[in-house]
């Protein structure tokens, strides 16, 4: 009669002794997008513009570090659904709440605002979660998915980069570019429209970009 094997004893931290390089870069994108968040919210108490071009400038150091992620797991072929899954919830962060925090932070604070910068920050969270589900499919067995359906989520760069800019021309709060508009209860400030349209093509099912 055998005695059946004691189960293998847990190493501490097993989880992080997982981690790939690439993984490390991927925290880093997830680490820049809180940091910014945090300077949105100093910007907030303190209304200084250091803090506000500091949460700005966060944005494109987390978009570098989403490059190099995927770049160093294809270069050490260390590829998984984990890698997968965990850039998706760092890009969530970096690409959909510090937007969505910054443009609150610059003045869109109005009821309607809200509502467009939630509604950006679902359409992001659900192009990642449409992609995490379709990569395979949309990769045909190759090593990499040959197209984008909807604009990837990193793209929001570039409504981070027009905040900063607005910042720089001394257009936030009040002075927002387009003023306000009473809209039944709620304000609207025409510049959060570029928030909605950045979330509709996002989740695009026609538009598709090339992956290089």
């Amino acid at each position: 009669m055998t005695t059946p094997s004691s189960p293998p004893a847990r190493k501490h931290f097993s989880m992080i002794r997982g981690f790939h390089l690439a993984d490390v870069f991927t925290l880093g994108n997830a680490a820049c997008g809180v940091g910014a968040v945090f300077f949105a919210m100093a910007f907030m108490r303190s209304q200084s513009l250091a803090h506000f071009y500091w949460a700005a400038a966060l944005a494109p150091a987390a978009f570098i570090f989403d490059v190099l992620d995927g770049r160093i797991a294809r270069w050490r072929q260390t590829q998984s659904a984990l890698g997968r899954e965990l850039d998706s919830l760092a890009d969530v962060i970096s690409f959909g709440v510090l937007p969505a925090a910054l443009a609150f932070a610059a003045g869109m604070d109005g009821g309607w605002d809200c509502a467009v910068l939630i509604y950006f920050v679902g359409c992001g969270v659900s192009r990642l979660a449409r992609y995490n589900v379709t990569a395979e499919a949309l990769s045909a067995g190759a090593d990499k998915v040959k197209y984008f359906e909807g604009t990837p989520i990193p793209t929001s760069v570039v409504l981070v980069g027009v905040l900063a800019y607005a910042a720089s021309k001394g257009t936030l709060g009040a002075n927002l570019w387009g003023g306000a508009w009473v809209l039944g209860p709620w304000q609207l400030h025409p510049l959060v429209l570029l928030f909605a349209l950045s979330g509709t093509l996002m989740i695009s099912k026609t538009l598709r970009i090339p992956k290089f």
